[in-house]
């Protein structure tokens, strides 16, 4: 779906060495497009790690580049003769969030003006970061962050002057299942160990779900598809946690351990209030900047050659009444390999 997007290109991912970072890497090389993937991260150790776990990751058109999103000046010599960047770089952990603040807004908001000054600066052509349902309606540090970082990716297009470009496009999901620090390699690595119970804050919590490959699909047809200022939002299903816990030890005992701070029953990907300015297209939707309802000319440039249709009035789209749902069977398959795994 992507067609030649990245054909001849360089591209560059920050937070390259996370799971998605890494399987983002792994599918550009395995097609063999582009002209060069750099990982930038701020760990050796991590890239080393990385780069001896596959063999793919030792292929000649890729590059391991040491820096923090927070020095704006390594992001710039960074992103010299790049053409694509994708932010996947953040810290995520929402209890650690609630501790420690100012982490989070060095890395999850000075980092993204960062990219975003360092893009523009170096005549990079697309830029897509990636957020979180956390971001809607946050009532945690984390979400927050990543709010206000979606807010300055989308503002970002105003910034690039004539030449039109960068584009600035974000995509948000849910939880991507099986990612590091997920609930699902826990929860097997438990199961294994013949622990006494599953920890569960909450008998009705409920997630969105989507897999490793299915993201990095998504954001790739995101990345051909984006013109700047979108904030792209996949169709996909929810789950009970409690369901996904039998799928995972359906003989062990649930232990409701009480929500932790920070933390919702019900996630949302779409607000009531962004839905008047999103459109539904196909698998997915596209939430527009609220600038585009008032200037005609942005609009129509956002829309053309896109069929899709407005949501109804105080739509939202969210974990508990989504009309996609996946059964404990359907998830005993899915998390079969990361039980096998163990």
């Amino acid at each position: 779906m992507h067609s030649d997007t990245f054909k001849n290109k360089s591209i560059l991912i920050t937070g390259g060495t996370g799971s998605f970072g890494q399987a983002l890497a792994r599918r550009l090389l395995e097609e063999d497009e582009c002209s060069k993937v750099i990982i930038f991260s701020r760990d050796e150790w991590k890239q080393e790690s990385m780069r001896q776990s596959e063999p793919i990751f030792n292929h000649h058109k890729i590059r391991y580049f040491l820096g923090d999103v927070r020095d704006a000046s390594r992001l710039k010599r960074a992103f010299n003769e790049v053409q694509i960047v994708v932010h996947a770089a953040a810290l995520k952990q929402v209890p650690a969030a609630e501790y420690n603040p100012t982490e989070f807004i060095k890395t999850n908001i000075i980092g993204a003006m960062n990219v975003i000054d360092a893009a523009i600066d170096n005549g990079v052509e697309k830029v897509i970061a990636l957020s979180t349902d956390k971001s809607v309606n946050p009532v945690n540090l984390y979400g927050a962050t990543k709010l206000c970082s979606d807010k300055l990716f989308i503002a970002g297009n105003s910034y690039v002057g004539a030449r039109g470009y960068p584009t600035l496009s974000v995509v948000r999901y849910g939880n991507v299942s099986g990612s590091r620090g997920s609930i699902i390699p826990l929860w097997c690595k438990l199961a294994h160990d013949k622990a006494e119970a599953l920890s569960i804050t909450h008998p009705d919590m409920t997630r969105f779900w989507i897999t490793l490959e299915q993201s990095v699909t998504f954001v790739m047809n995101c990345i051909a598809a984006s013109r700047g200022g979108e904030i792209f939002v996949p169709k996909i299903p929810s789950i009970r946690l409690t369901d996904l816990a039998k799928a995972i030890a359906p003989e062990m005992a649930i232990k409701i351990s009480g929500i932790r701070p920070g933390e919702k029953i019900h996630e949302l990907l779409i607000s009531s209030e962004e839905s008047r300015h999103t459109v539904e297209i196909e698998d997915h939707f596209v939430i527009m900047p609220e600038m585009s309802n008032y200037v005609t000319k942005h609009l129509d440039r956002l829309l053309n050659g896109r069929k899709g249709k407005r949501l109804p009035e105080d739509y939202c789209y969210a974990s508990n009444t989504n009309i996609e749902w996946l059964n404990v069977a359907q998830l005993t398959q899915l998390v079969q390999p990361f039980l096998d795994h163990n």
